[in-house]
């Protein structure tokens, strides 16, 4: 073992939870042997949909199908742009481009690292038919704005709130207000179904195509009638999956306040370690300091490699070699070899540019104990120390 290697319990960037209630729910419904689509999914639909404020939802074997199929519902397709963000795990462009259309990438904010809704004007041509965002480790955009230049452009929304399940707006669940809001259930959200996602819509007529989108465009009459009248996927959640979302949901709260709490404590330790260290002048960019509205899905900061003698991947190897895990969300997806071979260039956003290449994720997870976040900040900020450039 190398002498920077630790001893210590290694910390992952994140880790589910799933208490024994859940895994005897899961036990039973594999002895039930309906273990496929069936009474569980309709009953975590229901709770989603009363969770939403009445709104119809359903659900998902995962959140790239809902996207996909919220993209379907709205009549999107060929011929059709769709203005969304380059910082987002990739499944948000690739389900533009799987139904035919063009993603239009706008550049972010570089303090919230959401799309930069003062520059979406700017990208609305004749094709455009909806717009895309995503919330980043869970905090939304201004809702007010958005749907505001929606309306003005005649948009349809689909919101990529992958990581923003428990997240709110003005004090209203995101889910509960909007357009077409799409969430992730997959292992390392902050609700998870170990994979699964669900859709939020706007109405009976939504719902029923959502249905039909996701299990090969079937309708069923009677006892042994069926039809099939759109081209559909097979995409449903099972009752193995939905069980645990069940279960999930009721702990959501429990796992809420307990993510805000360490989020809080990143803020003053790391700080507070930033100072002790002497780095008074290190362009550390942590990210918005926001308790009201962000569900903290995760922890990221943005290193100052102009400030630093090594790259982002060096500072994640001697981490892992402390024992603590990190994560990279995301790189630009103009830089990808698929999108660079579609004409797409890392300089037309060039925010999103330089954060790809310099965020990270530290860890956050409800499993955390306290000292875990001041073990995380101390070796950090001393990697940092150490490679700081005189």
């Amino acid at each position: 073992m190398s002498v920077t290697q630790s001893t210590l319990p290694f910390i992952p960037f994140t880790r589910p939870h799933f208490n024994q209630e859940t895994i005897d729910a899961v036990a039973e419904v594999l002895r039930s042997g309906w273990v496929t689509s069936g009474p569980k999914l309709a009953e975590f639909e229901a709770a989603l949909s009363q969770y939403f404020g009445g709104r119809p939802v359903r659900c998902f074997a995962n959140g790239t199908a809902t996207m996909k199929i919220a993209l379907q519902v709205a009549g999107i397709g060929p011929g059709d742009e769709v203005i969304t963000t380059p910082i987002s795990w990739v499944a948000t462009s690739n389900v533009i481009l799987s139904v035919g259309a063009t993603p239009v990438f706008v550049d972010i904010d570089p303090v919230t690292r959401n799309i930069d809704l003062s520059k979406l004007s700017a990208a609305v041509t004749s094709k455009t038919r909806a717009i895309m965002p995503v919330y980043l480790a869970g905090l939304p955009v201004n809702m007010d704005q958005l749907y505001e230049l929606a309306k003005q452009y005649k948009l349809r929304v689909i919101e990529d709130a992958a990581q923003a399940f428990g997240s709110q707006w003005n004090g209203q669940k995101i889910g509960s207000i909007g357009d077409l809001v799409s969430f992730s259930f997959q292992a390392n959200k902050n609700l998870s179904t170990v994979e699964g996602g669900c859709l939020v819509l706007n109405n009976a007529d939504e719902a029923k195509l959502a249905e039909k989108l996701r299990l090969q465009g079937l309708t069923r009459q009677g006892m042994d009638g069926m039809d099939v009248d759109v081209l559909g996927g097979k995409d449903n959640l099972t009752d193995v999956n939905a069980v645990i979302g069940l279960h999930q949901l009721k702990q959501l709260p429990e796992f809420q306040a307990r993510r805000t709490a360490l989020a809080r404590q990143y803020f003053d330790v790391i700080r507070s370690e930033v100072q002790s260290a002497g780095l008074g002048i290190l362009n550390l960019e942590l990210p918005v300091e926001n308790f009201t509205d962000s569900n903290w899905h995760m922890f990221q900061v943005v290193l100052p490699l102009e400030q630093l003698n090594v790259d982002r991947a060096q500072v994640m190897t001697e981490l892992k070699d402390l024992g603590i895990g990190t994560g990279v969300h995301y790189p630009a997806i103009t830089g990808f070899t698929l999108y660079q071979k579609l004409g797409y260039q890392v300089s037309a956003t060039p925010v999103a540019e330089r954060i790809g290449r310099s965020i990270l994720t530290l860890p956050l997870f409800p499993g955390m104990a306290d000292a875990d976040i001041g073990r995380i900040a101390s070796a950090f900020v001393g990697i940092l120390k150490k490679h700081y450039k005189n």
